[in-house]
């Protein structure tokens, strides 16, 4: 009997291996999502004249030491804050622990360039801060005394790591729900402290995890174009922006995203040798719980406060902020207008989400039916796009769109005498297409998790009654996969709601959302016009927080409470 099954399951997998519609369908997405990366290759190879010469001798050198100094201190930043604030709440026990597990999340709602608006339109000379100091110490002007500058490289730094630490924390606190207690255990009898332990055996254990935060942070601030432009400080995004948009050379632009692309995959690079050649193993089962140190006196204050920083100063400080703008706002402002914005971002994210989420269910069972090599390369492209930086995928998308849209008008002048002029570029769906490169990776992850769940059994055993694979996917697995597909379009809805370079540059004419919105009327400092757009940005960011906060509290069942020191 067991041969006839095993001989049925492989006559099953031969049958369901012949290149059919599935197989050719997720060969196509992977090559869609390849074409920008490739467009922008075969572009920089262009010749552009003396403009890169230019560049290499005037302004390269600083977009390469910003972009490189800013990335290394945002990710210095993002480690300190979110290994330390993950390690707090897992192991100790101090007043409020339970509150910052979820709380400490919240900053990832907030976009990095809203942040910045915020708190320079707070700490800025006009602000109320220094307004404030000024009017108690009688102070007349700058020369009376000093304030930290806000428009700085070092301030975009602070207030991106603000917003990207939760990356670190929330791997490096399921990396440390998932450590065995023995070994921790073990640690401490062989006369280990608290703080040796920390470094000696949970921190080595909890790197991959760590290095996977950090490399996400690092990304993340790579694409960031917002921010860096409200303060001037020129990196590669920036760099790219204004050589294509202000100075018209789509090469001399390409040279610059081909290069951005090498500082991307030199961070994957890393992220991949940091961990090459090392295991990491549990030995107990992971619903032990852990051992936890009850902290009293300053040691549980010093706790409290180095878990409510973060929270305070990425979240509910900002946060109060806008509402005080939102409030003060006339409802003129909310009208028709902010009305349609809301409705275009809608649109965008809705279509992105569903695209996305269709592409990846498509591709994932195209996977598992295939089982290929080609197949499991098409799936590293699908990866790769979350990698590529907004300014690179919008200069990737335009090249393609713009060439088949001249070709089509080219032959429709020929053929017709008519004039087609722009059907894909300079459209929505040039903006969703954009969307769905960048963000497929996430639902396409999510799916491919959930889907691998699923027994291979319940495809032979459909099979043998007949059902062919599309009937199988409808009836079987679709109802399986509904929670993880509803999860899979709220990340990438939320991801599209506050995507910026790639809005700037792709929108429609005279198209607004929420993120162009807010960046235009902060760009000229009025952003109490602004701030209700912010507000819709940072509630609907909130869903993704609260989904990830919940899954992360079922790792593990929730630690003992032991006395001991301060880890």
């Amino acid at each position: 009997m067991g041969m006839t099954e095993a001989a049925a399951a492989r006559g099953v997998a031969v049958r369901w291996r012949r290149p059919n519609g599935w197989v050719l369908g997720t060969l196509l997405i992977g090559a869609l999502v390849a074409v920008p990366i490739v467009s922008v290759a075969v572009l920089a190879f262009v010749p552009e004249g003396d403009l890169w010469w230019h560049l290499v001798t005037t302004v390269l050198p600083g977009y390469v030491f910003n972009t490189l100094l800013l990335a290394f201190c945002v990710g210095m930043g993002t480690l300190v804050l979110g290994t330390g604030t993950a390690w707090l709440v897992t192991m100790c026990r101090f007043p409020g622990r339970r509150m910052f597990q979820w709380a400490l999340l919240l900053p990832l709602a907030f976009p990095s360039y809203i942040l910045a608006y915020t708190y320079t339109d707070l700490l800025d000379y006009a602000g109320p801060v220094q307004a404030s100091l000024r009017a108690l110490f009688g102070w007349q002007s700058m020369q009376d005394y000093w304030f930290p500058p806000v428009r700085t490289l070092s301030g975009a730094a602070v207030f991106m790591a603000l917003v990207l630490y939760p990356y670190v924390y929330l791997l490096a606190r399921a990396a440390f729900l998932e450590q065995s207690a023995g070994v921790l255990e073990a640690s401490r009898s062989l006369g280990h402290g608290p703080w040796r332990t920390f470094f000696g055996v949970s921190l080595p254990m909890a790197r991959p995890g760590i290095s996977v935060g950090v490399s996400l942070a690092v990304m993340e601030t790579l694409n960031d174009f917002g921010t860096v432009d409200f303060f001037a400080v020129p990196t590669f995004s920036v760099g790219i922006y204004r050589t294509w948009l202000g100075m018209g050379n789509a090469p001399a632009a390409a040279q610059l995203a081909l290069l951005l692309l090498v500082f991307v995959i030199l961070v994957l690079w890393w992220e991949r040798a940091a961990r090459r050649g090392q295991r990491y193993h549990q030995h107990d089962s992971p619903l032990e719980p852990l051992a936890g140190a009850r902290l009293h006196g300053w040691r549980a204050g010093v706790a409290t406060l180095a878990c409510a920083l973060p929270v305070v100063l990425g979240f509910l400080v900002p946060g109060a902020v806008l509402v005080e703008y939102a409030l003060g706002t006339s409802v003129e402002a909310l009208g028709g207008r902010f009305l349609g914005i809301a409705a275009n971002t809608l649109l965008v994210a809705v279509l992105a989400a569903l695209v996305c989420v269709a592409a990846a269910l498509f591709m994932c069972y195209g996977v598992r039916l295939g089982r290929r090599r080609s197949l499991r390369t098409g799936a590293r492209l699908v990866s790769a796009g979350y990698a590529v930086p907004g300014a690179v995928l919008a200069l990737g998308v335009i090249i393609p769109l713009a060439g088949l849209d001249n070709q089509v008008d080219a032959l429709m002048r020929a053929w017709f005498g008519v004039s087609t002029g722009l059907i894909l570029s300079g459209t929505v769906l040039a903006l969703v297409y954009a969307y769905s490169v960048r963000f497929l990776a996430l639902p396409f992850g999510t799916l491919e998790a959930a889907l691998g769940k699923i027994t291979r059994s319940m495809d032979h055993a459909a099979q043998s009654l007949g059902k062919g694979p599309g009937e199988t996917l409808a009836r079987i697995h679709l109802p399986m996969l509904r929670g993880s597909m509803l999860t899979a379009g709220v990340l990438v809805f939320v991801d599209a709601m506050k995507e910026l370079p790639m809005t700037l540059v792709l929108r429609p004419f005279n198209f607004e959302t929420l993120a162009t919105h807010v960046y235009q009327f902060a760009s000229d400092e009025l952003l109490e016009q602004a701030a209700p757009a912010a507000i819709g940005i940072v509630l609907t960011g909130l869903l993704p927080v609260l989904l990830l906060s919940r899954a992360i509290t079922r790792t593990r069942a929730d630690a003992v409470e032991l006395p001991g020191g301060l880890p």
